[in-house]
């Protein structure tokens, strides 16, 4: 299953893809990671919302 998603992240004419891990502190004083595919032009964008 996750070689037919590569191959469509992959094709000509679609969107370059980056995957972004973030920390996010919890209510225990803990930290724990997102990870999320995002297109390539947004991630600067996508990055800044969380300051």
């Amino acid at each position: 299953m996750a070689k037919k998603v590569v191959a469509t992240l992959k094709k000509e004419g679609g969107k370059q893809w980056a995957k972004v891990v973030r920390a996010v502190k919890n209510e225990n004083g803990g930290y724990s990671f997102k990870e999320e595919m995002v297109p390539t032009d947004e991630v600067q964008s996508f990055l800044g919302s969380f300051k």
